[in-house]
């Protein structure tokens, strides 16, 4: 059982990258008007590459191929991205997506620190 909870953690936590990275593809134009409104420099750019990062870092992590490294570009991804969307001096609500990714962020730390352990591509990644 012990074995099962290195694969079942990297796939929870590497879900939300997923389906976000899906979901700026599918609803790219209601996404774009959302950084373009939060003033983001080349939107265009910054919106294609959020996508990429997100499915490519999730995929490794899922597979625990390189997931030291998806782990670490995906947090150090996540300090502008929560800074900029998320802001704790928004309300309540923001205060919750902070933190949120607060949680997201230290699983994605413990996933560089210790690896992506059992029935991974790569283990010593």
């Amino acid at each position: 059982m012990h074995n099962l909870a290195a694969p079942a953690g990297r796939i929870l936590i590497a879900l939300i990258f997923l389906l976000s990275g899906i979901d700026k593809i599918v609803h790219y134009a209601p996404t774009l008007g959302y950084m373009q409104k939060a003033g983001l420099p080349f939107p265009q750019a910054l919106l294609i590459a959020s996508a990429i990062i997100e499915i490519v870092a999730a995929l490794a992590i899922m597979a625990g191929w390189k997931t030291r490294w998806a782990a670490a570009l995906l947090f150090l991804w996540m300090i502008p991205v929560t800074w900029v969307f998320h802001n704790p001096g928004g309300g309540q609500e923001q205060m919750a997506h902070f933190m949120k990714n607060v949680a997201i962020s230290g699983g994605l730390l413990l996933l560089f620190a210790l690896g992506p352990g059992a029935f991974s591509v790569n283990r010593s990644s």
